[in-house]
């Protein structure tokens, strides 16, 4: 330990991921209370994570990512998805696509609907306002003195703004601002970063607060478990340097590891489903089946044309001139292809008129290849990757053993429903209708995937079932809500026992509509005000 003694603090928080880290700025910022941060992973001193591109070398990188793969899912034909968690001080948002999007105002107000007093929409938006440092500046809808920094495109690449237009052709709105006042049409992302440099929450919001005195952060510490006086969660165990430490919370201990990690952790200290935990001889604290069920994920399937000019990262990534030009940008500019992320433009639009609101979503990237992170195909090529935004496919998380090392079993459920099935076929119908248009098309030579051969319904879900990947948003393990079932209640404290809170994605009844960094960010927003208000009380 680097902090020395006592080894008390008033709050510990677990996981250093999107939220954690706004947990630790937010909860030391009076300096009333200590506060410990802990996280599995080391700190982000990787020069990749911190530029933009460098989202390919984290992809696969086992000092700085889980690597976890899922159990062999029936939906997706008994294949084992790779599903990559950030692991270093910053979690996901250290490693993820840079996506910057909130969701949609139903999704909170569903969430409020189900019975979460104070997650409507507008209780939330102050939340998303207070965390932005967005480059367009203050308004109705954004934040301009925040710790989250949020930029622009700038100058999207030839093909995303054909991508774009391809769109309006094909009849849908063009937006350029996916989180003001509408979410549907097509046009480019805002982005995590701030000056041409990753704006993670480790960079955001921890680092500003690194040297005050009350704040302490200890990395490569493994949480075991919480550990309970009575019913009243008291201390954290974890692993650090082969040892096994233990630190006492005066106030509360919080976890913010994740989707994953946040159920596996309360089911290792005896909360989740009792039948669960007796086979693996642990006390059971709470028996709450609940733990780890209700997973939702977006699952992304790729659409790639082979492109008829030399305008895609593949060709940038062949040739050691624009290699070279593109690095001199960044040193010298911070600008140009490694100042941004790969997914520059994309578009939420309904896949049937009759419906009241987007149900997918498009990431469009000016490359190729066989897997995300996978090395570039030889041929210029981009993707067009469709996901349904509001998922009805459930899956679960569950221990495979007391051992905390060990990795959980993954069910992510995937196209599992009816619905799911329709969707995922009309999702590339709308993707090949928006291909088919002028200003696309005059760039693609062919369509490499699903190819000519894919027509039927039936080929199209056979295809999503055969390459359908993660687009990285796993949550709802943990859900919030005022029924028997819920592991969370509104104010995000576990249900059963005290001084216990889950302040991360996996709090989220029902997955929202677009990437998920800015929620957690929020989450752990409102959180740390629920948390200060508590104990000023």
């Amino acid at each position: 330990m680097t902090f020395g003694d006592p080894m008390e603090f008033d709050y510990v928080i677990v996981g250093a991921g999107s939220a954690g880290c706004v947990l630790a700025n937010r909860l030391s910022e009076n300096g009333r209370y200590r506060v410990l941060l802990l996280e599995a992973g080391p700190r982000d001193r990787y020069p990749w994570l911190h530029i933009p591109i460098g989202y390919a070398k984290t992809m696969f990188h086992p000092k700085y990512n889980w690597r976890y793969y899922t159990e062999p899912d029936p939906g997706m034909n008994g294949r084992s998805i790779y599903w990559p968690r950030g692991k270093v001080l910053g979690g996901s948002s250290a490693i993820n696509g840079l996506i910057y999007v909130r969701g949609q105002p139903e999704d909170y107000e569903h969430w409020a609907a189900l019975g979460n007093s104070g997650w409507s929409w507008q209780e939330v938006l102050p939340y998303f306002i207070r965390a932005e440092r967005n480059e367009r500046g203050q308004d109705h809808f954004h934040g301009a003195s925040g710790p989250q920094g949020v930029s622009d495109v700038g100058n999207p690449n030839t093909l995303a703004r054909a991508f774009i237009d391809a769109c309006v052709e094909a009849g849908y709105p063009a937006n350029p601002d996916f989180n003001g006042e509408s979410q549907e049409g097509a046009g480019p992302y805002q982005l995590i970063t701030w000056r041409g440099r990753r704006c993670s929450s480790a960079t955001g919001y921890l680092k500003p607060a690194k040297g005050r005195a009350n704040l302490f952060i200890e990395t490569d510490a493994h949480v075991c478990r919480v550990g309970f006086a009575g019913r009243r969660a008291e201390s954290v165990v974890f692993r650090q340097g082969g040892q096994e430490k233990t630190v006492t919370a005066r106030r509360e201990v919080v976890l913010s590891a994740g989707a994953l990690q946040s159920p596996q952790v309360l089911q290792l200290s005896g909360i989740g489903d009792a039948d669960l935990l007796k086979r693996h001889d642990i006390d059971v604290m709470v028996d709450r089946p609940s733990v780890g069920q209700n997973l939702q994920d977006h699952l992304q399937v790729r659409v790639i044309h082979r492109c008829n000019q030399p305008l895609t990262v593949n060709d940038d990534m062949r040739s050691l001139w624009r290699k070279m030009r593109m690095g001199m940008q960044y040193v010298f500019q911070r600008s140009g292809p490694m100042a941004v992320g790969i997914n520059q433009a994309g578009a939420f639009l309904r896949t049937r008129s009759e419906l009241d609101r987007p149900d997918i979503q498009f990431h469009f990237a000016a490359l190729s290849a066989d897997l995300p992170g996978a090395p570039l195909h030889d041929f210029p090529g981009f993707t067009a990757s469709v996901c349904q935004l509001r998922p009805t496919s459930r899956g679960y998380l569950s221990i495979k053993s007391a051992d905390p090392m060990a990795r959980p079993e993954i069910h992510p459920g995937y196209l599992s429903t009816e619905h799911d099935c329709r969707t995922v076929v009309d999702a590339l119908r709308v993707a090949r209708r928006i291909a088919e248009k002028p200003a696309l098309s005059q760039y693609i030579e062919t369509e490499y995937l699903p190819g000519e051969q894919a027509q039927s319904d039936e080929a199209l879900l056979e295809f999503a079932r055969d390459t359908g990947v993660t687009i990285f948003h796993p949550s709802g393990t943990c859900r919030m809500g005022s029924d028997e079932e819920a592991v969370v209640d509104s104010a995000l404290k576990v249900r059963g026992v005290s001084g216990l809170r889950v302040v991360d994605c996996s709090i989220m009844p029902t997955l929202v509509s677009g990437n998920t960094h800015a929620p957690a960010v929020m989450i752990a927003e409102k959180a740390s005000d629920l948390i200060l208000a508590e104990a000023k009380s």
